[in-house]
């Protein structure tokens, strides 16, 4: 969970990205600046959700954005950091420290749930549910019955 040297990195978006279209239905077009974050800049996004409250990749992505004060943040860097914190996260609890990140609150874009969290998604489901959200299932993939209504601000 390091934050990288040289980092955060600010590129032009080029179409070979690969985060190139998730990055693009966020609003950036190719040519513009987008910038690339170590996780010490996502962290307090996923700590300051509320219970009760959720938070998707495109909110972390766009708050990262406004900061940099650029058109996007790279969805697949910060994807994989939040995927790496909430692991860290219960490494770091079972060893006895209590990091206090409810990273089971943060979604992907469409409200789906996590399988890379620890436990995968039953997991983030069980937490979800026990705070009272609905979670769904759809054909493989869970996912927070109208999510968008309990989204933090």
């Amino acid at each position: 969970m390091a934050d990288k040297e040289n980092f955060p990195k600010i590129l032009k978006l080029e179409k070979r990205f690969p985060c190139y279209n998730a990055v693009h239905k966020m609003g950036a077009n190719e040519g513009d600046d987008v910038v690339l974050v170590n996780p010490s800049e996502i962290i307090p996004f996923m700590k300051r959700v509320p219970k009760g409250k959720l938070i998707t990749i495109t909110q972390i992505c766009q708050k990262i954005a406004r900061k940099h004060n650029v058109k996007g943040c790279c969805s697949l860097t910060t994807g994989i950091f939040i995927m790496t914190i909430a692991n860290a996260v219960e490494e770091m609890n079972e060893g006895g420290k209590d990091l206090r990140i409810p990273y089971w609150r943060s979604l992907k874009a469409d409200g789906e749930l996590n399988e890379k969290y620890p436990g995968g998604a039953l997991m983030q489901r069980r937490l979800l549910t026990k705070e009272g959200f609905a979670v769904v299932k759809k054909g493989k993939k869970y996912f927070v019955r109208n999510f968008q209504d309990n989204l933090a601000r």
